[in-house]
């Protein structure tokens, strides 16, 4: 209980006075309430607003939930509605017990839920509750404010939108709402995963309403987040917007580059490879979904921006191409430093590397390099005291050189002499 409430505590407190904004989209979408597939529930949370950091979409991999937050109220009562809800879940509660911590505090929405404990969502909210039964009959219902839930072992979904003031296309909350929940269940009817309906729902909602600006996604089975790819890199401004090109990926080796530096690269600087253009949704989508391809990378020793998400690429790739191969995965690693594709990190060994090839999982151990550095040093297969007696010797030519310059008058008076 202590490792979620630390971070949310230090994040809301440091933050909350310099500027704070709550997401406008709140999604929870549960296709396999047994838990069984493994891409079975999802969530997420985004808005047109500033500072949508990972508080707003927090995840428990151990007890499988989420907790989205949104409203108008302010820092502490949200902070206050958080704890009580992870203090609820953490015990067991049902995900309405969750959610309704948020009627206690004004302004304030929660949204809960899990394969296990199904969803709901408290509070101040205008929300569409969709289920679909056994013979595919779908429901789509309407809701402001209070407590809706989905019930435990029910195939349905939950979704909130408002929009913001000062979004270029604010109005079009309620139709948008409408039109993604009726999408958002036929997409359930026809079978398609809660991870993939989550994606779709975030390019609808971004191109069709403008609460567009990350945020991010949770996968509730499989414990997977999108962490930081899509939030603010600074506080007090917008994350990624999510219906725009985000990344142009070299599908050979993983090379990337991010939007708008991408727009000077049409192949890969390594191999020649057209590069892939890959939208923030599409991004969003393959972090969370789980495939037979899928590579679960955990990055160790480093939080420097981009890293984590860079070398997951390739890594990716490198697994893709030679397997479960600490070696290749290395060597891969070290290349993407050369290229300068990773930067601030110091080369790794095969001991850095931690593969559990039964599940599909690679673990990367990084050490920082000193100061200011951003490329470790070469590895000339010099011995530096050789290197000290040839700039020594440079440095006497240098200073003989100088002194002809200098005296070279004198000298041909000299010479001309004799």
């Amino acid at each position: 209980m202590k490792k979620i409430f630390i971070p949310i505590i230090i994040f809301l407190v440091l933050f909350g006075s310099v500027g704070s904004s709550f997401a406008t989209m709140n999604v929870i979408v549960i296709t396999d309430p047994t838990g069984q597939d493994l891409n079975g529930a999802a969530g997420g949370s985004m808005s047109f607003a500033d500072n949508m950091f990972q508080s707003t979409f927090l995840m428990s991999k151990d007890k499988q939930f989420v907790v989205l937050s949104g409203g108008e109220g302010d820092s502490n009562a949200r902070l206050s509605a958080i704890v009580d809800s992870i203090s609820h879940l953490e015990n067991g509660a049902t995900a309405a017990t969750g959610a309704a911590s948020a009627s206690r505090y004004s302004g304030i929405r929660l949204m809960v839920g899990g394969p296990n404990i199904g969803a709901a969502v408290g509070g101040s909210f205008d929300a569409y509750l969709i289920t679909v039964d056994d013979d595919n009959t779908i429901k789509v219902t309407p809701y402001s404010g209070g407590l809706v839930v989905l019930p435990p072992g029910k195939k349905g979904a939950i979704i909130h939108l408002r929009n913001t003031h000062g979004n270029p296309m604010y109005g079009t909350a309620e139709t948008v709402r409408q039109e993604t929940a009726l999408n958002i269940g036929r997409m359930i009817r026809d079978g398609y995963s809660a991870t993939t309906i989550v994606g779709n729902v975030f390019e609808e909602v971004a191109r069709d309403s403008g609460e567009k600006y990350g945020g991010g996604a949770v996968n509730l089975v499989s414990g997977i987040s999108t962490s930081d790819m899509f939030t603010p890199e600074e506080i007090n401004s917008t994350g990624s917007p999510m219906d725009e090109p985000y990344v142009k990926l070299c599908p050979t080796d993983g090379w990337s580059s991010g939007f708008p530096a991408a727009d000077n690269y049409e192949t890969c600087p390594n191999d020649g490879t057209p590069l892939k253009t890959i939208y923030a949704y599409e991004a969003l989508k393959s972090a969370i979904t789980v495939t037979e391809n899928t590579v679960g990378v955990t990055i160790y020793g480093t939080d420097a921006p981009g890293i984590s998400e860079t070398t997951s690429e390739v890594v990716k790739a490198s697994v893709n191409k030679y397997g479960y191969d600490p070696n290749a995965i290395a060597n891969s690693i070290n290349k993407g430093i050369n290229n300068g594709l990773l930067a601030g990190v110091n080369y790794v060994e095969p001991k850095d590397i931690n593969v559990r090839e039964e599940s599909k999982a690679v673990g990367v151990y990084f050490t920082p390099l000193p100061g200011d550095r951003t490329s470790p040093p070469w590895n000339l297969p010099i011995n530096s005291i050789v290197l000290d007696i040839i700039g020594t010797i440079q440095t006497t030519i240098g200073i003989i050189l100088i002194l002809l310059v200098i005296f070279r008058s004198r000298l041909l008076q000299s010479f001309q002499k004799r």
